[in-house]
């Protein structure tokens, strides 16, 4: 290899990383980690649902009151929402694909939680549309529009 394409080599490979020398932070680590754990384990809808209920009573207390609350709302917007843990996160899916999740804040030591939607979810309008919103707390408001919002994403 000639020294320009070994610098351009070294150069591109070492832009990404962090301080440790690594790509990901440790937070995106554990969290691929679950990922990994969660595609090795077959469970039940049960096993599932309780999984994300044990994963939910870890949180801390503000986001632990949300993230019950959303996956009340979720299930009672739309039945057919199956709960399962994703990437270490509560999340419900459809035919096998995620539609919504609830990321609390300290899962990437963020200052507000996240419900967020994949691109399985049908809240298309026009050429763009919102998929992610930022939760400090949840008002009645707040609570309608969720439903609402997975009502829609089901459709």
């Amino acid at each position: 290899m000639s020294p320009t394409k070994n610098a351009q080599k070294s150069a591109k490979s070492t832009t990404a990383t962090n301080k440790k020398g690594s790509v990901l932070t440790d937070e995106e680590r554990a969290a691929m980690k679950e990922l990994v754990k969660e595609r090795k384990a077959t469970a039940t809808k049960e096993e599932d649902a309780s999984a994300v209920l044990a994963k939910i009573a870890e949180m801390a207390d503000s986001d632990r009151a949300m993230a019950k609350r959303v996956h009340a709302i979720v299930k009672a917007s739309a039945p057919a929402l199956s709960p399962k843990l994703w990437y270490g996160m509560p999340a419900y899916y459809k035919d096998g694909k995620v539609v919504c999740f609830f990321q609390d804040a300290q899962k990437f030591k963020s200052r507000y939680a996240t419900l967020g939607f994949s691109d399985a979810a049908n809240l298309d309008e026009g050429g763009l549309w919102p998929v992610a919103f930022a939760l400090k707390e949840l008002t009645a408001a707040a609570e309608a529009r969720i439903g609402a919002l997975v009502k829609k994403a089901v459709s």
